[in-house]
C-alpha cells in the first residue's frame, strides 16, 4: 500500500485521532465511575431524586406562566 509523498501525515493523523477518540472514551467511563460513587455517596446520606417521588411534582401550572410582552 502506496500512501504517496504524505503517508507518513496520513499515519500521524489517523494515530493522532485514534489516541483522542480512546482517550475521550476512557474519560466517559472515569467520568461514569466518579458519577455513580457520587450518587450512592448522596444516597448513603439520605438525598433522594425528585424522580423516585410522585407527589413531588414541582412544573408550575399553565396559569401561573407569565409569557413576556403578554401584558
Amino acid at each position: 500500500m502506496d500512501l504517496g509523498p504524505h503517508g507518513a501525515f496520513i499515519i500521524a493523523a489517523y494515530a493522532a485521532a485514534a489516541l483522542v477518540v480512546l482517550s475521550l472514551v476512557a474519560w466517559v467511563i472515569a467520568d461514569h465511575g466518579a458519577q455513580r460513587r457520587l450518587l450512592a455517596d448522596l444516597e448513603a446520606r439520605g438525598v433522594t431524586r425528585r424522580s423516585q417521588d410522585a407527589s413531588a411534582d414541582v412544573r408550575p401550572q399553565p396559569s401561573a406562566l407569565h409569557v413576556p410582552g403578554s401584558g
